[in-house]
């Protein structure tokens, strides 16, 4: 089996790499590989897609990458390979961002992606550090898990889903935070399970051990 984290220069890979490096060979899940190949991409078992900075900058990013959107859709949307997407990769997976300026996401989780706006005016945006995870529905990705895991967030920017039943998790920053998203083969992170200590990485475990 391969997992193929793409690389569109969207921030360092490294920690994300070693974690499911790391998965794979405990769980004998295959290799995971970091990759801006589209091929490696269009034939993987499973696609990882990371993100840091701004979601219009990595849109542009991932969409100038020869071949490399392409293979992305067609390895999720006609295989349905299971996919992941990790923070701004995760945000990517919406109808629309709305940071800086309206841009199409890839469409695959219906809302938009808007500022945080806590309530409380002492709460700082970005939202950074750890928080303590609620969660809607149960997932296979969850398993083993339960409300009031911690998990490490940085961002400034969230997702407002439409259909509820799309939102796995939530966490508390002033009003509900969106923190796990997922639609059939599809599940995205807003937070980055890989800096997430050992629940961070059984997140990955089971993602490397689903079998939607």
């Amino acid at each position: 089996m391969l997992t193929a984290i793409i690389d569109y220069e969207s921030g360092n890979l490294h920690s994300a790499e070693k974690a499911f490096q790391r998965m794979a060979a405990e769980l004998d899940a295959g290799d995971a590989v970091v990759t801006s190949d589209p091929d490696v991409v269009a034939r993987a078992d499973r696609v990882v897609l990371p993100g840091d900075g701004a979601f219009p900058a990595c849109k542009a990013a991932l969409a100038d990458r020869s071949g490399l959107y392409a293979a992305l859709r067609e390895a999720v949307e006609v295989k349905a390979r299971p996919f992941l997407g990790i923070c701004v990769g995760m945000q990517l997976m919406a109808e629309w961002g709305r940071e800086y300026q309206d841009t199409k996401g890839l469409g695959w989780i219906e809302g938009e992606v808007i500022c945080i706006t806590p309530k409380d005016p002492g709460l700082k945006v970005p939202h950074m550090g750890w928080n303590e995870l609620v969660f809607d529905t149960e997932h296979p990705v969850l398993a083993g898990l339960y409300s009031g895991t911690h998990a490490y967030f940085v961002h400034s920017y969230h997702m407002s889903v439409s259909r509820e039943e799309e939102r796995l998790a939530y966490v508390d920053y002033g009003s509900d935070i969106t923190a796990i998203v997922a639609r059939d083969t599809k599940v995205g992170f807003q937070f980055h399970p890989e800096k997430s200590a050992s629940d961070g990485l059984r997140m990955i475990g089971n993602f490397l051990t689903w079998a939607p």
